[in-house]
Order: structure tokens, then sequence, then C-alpha cells
């Protein structure tokens, strides 16, 4: 188990050094962005943990600069997991190097999502010595369009992060792609960069893109991993919208009325094999005070429970959450639902718009069974599924 104490130099006129997260399953465009922003910034360093043998508690960080490797070392963790490598040994390497290089660039291995790093990195013992100032995901143009359809594990592709890994290329992708500040294209050719920004356009539709031989600048302000999660997360999310690009369609589905949870449950297989990515929120007419979190890639979906509506709380209670929600709250308001409403965003080739919204619109209650009361008596496949993530 690693013993680190980290030294906080004085603040008096001190600036913090920027920090910049550089992920991707696509190691070659990884590296390949990492190179160039050591070679363009003059003084910066590289970061990057491998972590190969991270399920028997060891992982291998090296640091390195334009010029080459500078050190090596094999690290033992507590736990064999990417928290423990960045909690434990990360951060205080950063901090560390802080002093004597700008920017710090870290080089996230293949399968790390980028945002449990910086949230980390956002913490008060190091706030003063360092800045987050991008989050760039590394995509690689030949291989991002099919990689987005893929429904194999991390495992089964060999891109696993930690024994008992259970996630799946698309889902960790979409992830890493929907977190980012800013997205960068490496290989392929023309018709390959042409046709991942049409995929990148209804996938992340607010993030830019860049080729890889003119990226953004990482040294400005301070980006905040609050802010970050509010673009991300289903309360507050920015969705995409409505749009047609060539044989690319996303659709939006909004209602105000309550779903019924059989018949949407019934609905699911056909929702998600005939759609690549989709995510929003929802409410069920048996749980009408919690807001329910849709997310699905590449045919696997999760639904999750994230919490109470604002509607369904206290007045008072308002002031904990953040001020993200309490907008997002507010631009969604009904007289009569509050913020309750479904909100689910599908985006698929050739996708048929007409066709999603008539089945969706068939999952929700009927005026009769509004009418009869609350939906406690009705049968909720879900029940058993938001039980177990809420005990998990």
């Amino acid at each position: 188990m690693i013993t680190t104490t980290i030294f906080i130099p004085a603040s008096g006129g001190f600036v913090p050094t920027p920090v910049v997260l550089v992920g991707g399953l696509h190691a070659a465009a990884r590296t390949v962005a990492v190179e160039r922003l050591l070679a363009g910034h003059r003084g910066s360093v590289a970061v990057h943990h491998d972590l190969t043998e991270i399920g028997h508690d060891r992982v291998r960080r090296s640091v390195r600069n334009a010029t080459g490797l500078l050190e090596t070392a094999e690290v033992r963790l507590a736990h064999g997991c990417v928290t423990c490598t960045v909690r434990e040994d990360l951060l205080p390497q950063l901090v560390r190097l802080a002093p004597g290089a700008a920017p710090l660039i870290v080089d996230l291995w293949d399968s790390v999502e980028p945002r449990s790093v910086a949230e980390a990195l956002n913490c008060d013992e190091a706030s003063d010595v360092l800045r987050l100032t991008g989050v760039l995901t590394a995509l690689d143009a030949a291989a991002l369009p099919d990689d987005i359809t893929c429904g194999e594990r991390l495992s089964t592709v060999g891109k696993r992060a930690a024994a008992g890994d259970q996630r799946y290329l698309a889902e960790v992708l979409a992830r890493q792609l929907e977190y980012a500040t800013a997205l960068v294209l490496h290989g392929g050719d023309e018709d390959d960069h042409e046709l991942s920004r049409r995929v990148l356009a209804h996938l992340a539709p607010f993030t830019p893109v860049h080729r890889i031989d003119a990226l953004p600048p990482v040294t400005g302000a301070r980006v905040c991993a609050g802010d970050l999660a509010d673009r991300v997360d289903p309360a507050t999310a920015q969705l995409p919208g409505d749009g047609r690009t060539e044989e690319i369609v996303t659709t939006v589905w909004q209602s105000r009325r309550p779903l019924h949870p059989a018949r949407l449950f019934e609905a699911v297989d056909e929702l998600v094999t005939e759609s690549v990515r989709s995510r929003g929120r929802f409410w069920l007419a048996t749980c009408p005070d919690r807001l329910l979190a849709w997310d699905a890639v590449a045919g696997i979906v999760s639904v999750e429970d994230t919490g109470p509506w604002l509607a369904a709380l206290p007045e008072a209670a308002w002031e904990l959450v953040s001020p993200a929600r309490r907008a997002a709250a507010a631009l969604d308001w009904d007289g009569e639902r509050g913020d309750r409403a479904q909100h689910l965003v599908f985006t698929g080739p050739d996708l048929d718009p007409a066709r999603f919204h008539a089945l969706l619109d068939s999952c929700l209650l009927t005026s009769e069974e509004e009418a009869a009361g609350p939906g406690a008596h009705l049968d909720d496949p879900f029940a058993p599924i938001l039980t177990l993530k809420e005990t998990a």
C-alpha cells in the first residue's frame, strides 16, 4: 500500500499548474495526441499508468516529456482499481511535478472513464496547485463508427481494466466522448473523418471536434468538474436535438404524462435494438416521485433511479441541489406535474421518428388509467431492477 504525503506550496503568487486529461479507447490516437501536446508545449510532462496488471494490485507509472522517458516505477496498491490508482498515486505525482511542468498531461489508460479522474483532481487538497483545463478524448476515425455499435464486453476485445470489469466497449466509448470538453480525430481517410464527424454531431453535438494536427488550447481557465457532470447527469444533461445527417437520425420524444411500466418494459427491446444510442430521463406511474435515467448503447440498456424530482421535495430542500438542477427544473416546470417529464433521445441509422414516437406514446397511461388514481396497483417489471440498483 502506498502512503504519500502531499506537499501543497504556499499559495502566495503561485498560479495553479494546468492539467489536461487525454483519454480514449483508441490507444494509438491517444498516444499521438499526447505526443503532439508534449511537442507543442515547452516544459510539459505526461504521466501514464499502465493498468495491464491492475488485477494483481500493481500498475506501472511512467513520466515522459517531448524528448523521451524521464522515469518509471512499479506502484503497488491496496486494492486493484482505477480509483485507488488516482487517489494513491496519480494525484500525489501531479502535485510533485507541478512546480516544474506546464501543462501536466494525464495520459489515461484505454478503458478509464475521465469523469472519476477529473473529479479526483477537483479536491480541496490540490486546488491551489493544480487546475483542470480540459478533457480530451482521442478517437480513431476509422474505428469509431463500428466501435460505438459494438456490444462486446471490454474483456472480450482485450481492453479490460481490472478483474471483474463487466463494462461494454460501446458503453465506455460513449461515456468518454460525451464527457469530454473536446474530441480529437486521428487515423483513417477523409471518408472516415467525414463519417465520424456525422456520428459525433449526433452523439456529442455541443463538443468541438478537432483534427489531430489542430489540437485545442489546454492552458486556459479552470474547468469545473461539477459543470462537466451537469452536462451528462440525467437531470441536467445537454441532450441532442432532432436531426438527420444522411442516414443518421436523432429523434427526441417528450411527454408530460406518466409511462405504464409494463407496456414500456415490453417495448424496450425494440427501442434499443433499432437505435444505436439513447438516453434521457423519464417517470413511471408506479413511482411518480423518482427521476429515472435511461441509458442505452449498442443494444445494452440501463435504467437507474437517480433520486427525487424536485416537485417531490419540500421547497426548503431545493437549496441542497445544484443551480444547474434548479435551472433545468424551472425550464421544464409544469403547473400540474412540476418538473416530471419524459425526455428521451434516440439515435440510429435510418431510424423512423414517427414509429418511435407512436411506440412510446402507446406506453403512456391512457386518460382512463390516469383517472383511476395512483399507479401503485399496476404491474411493474422495472421494480426489481431499480431495487437491485439501489442496494448494489
